[in-house]
């Protein structure tokens, strides 16, 4: 978790990804942040986040974003 943490920070060192679960729902995150969330989470920890994994519900929070990841995880 704290890997992805310090990616969502880097993005937004403003925001407490720890507690905030309206990322996509208050627009905290655009469109770019997410593309950007999605390689560097490929590249971290080295999973494919598909287009149909692409939903607010897996993004509006590191907790869900995260849960995602491991559900990928535990795919391959």
């Amino acid at each position: 978790m704290e890997d992805l943490l310090e990616i969502l920070r880097d993005l937004h060192p403003e925001v407490d990804f720890e507690t905030c679960d309206t990322l996509i729902d208050d627009k905290i995150l655009d469109s770019f942040d997410i593309v950007s969330i999605i390689a560097e989470i490929n590249d971290c920890f080295d999973v494919t986040i598909t287009a149909e994994k692409i939903t607010p519900q897996n993004f509006n929070s590191a907790e869900a974003l995260y849960a995602l990841i491991q559900e990928l995880e535990d795919e391959e």
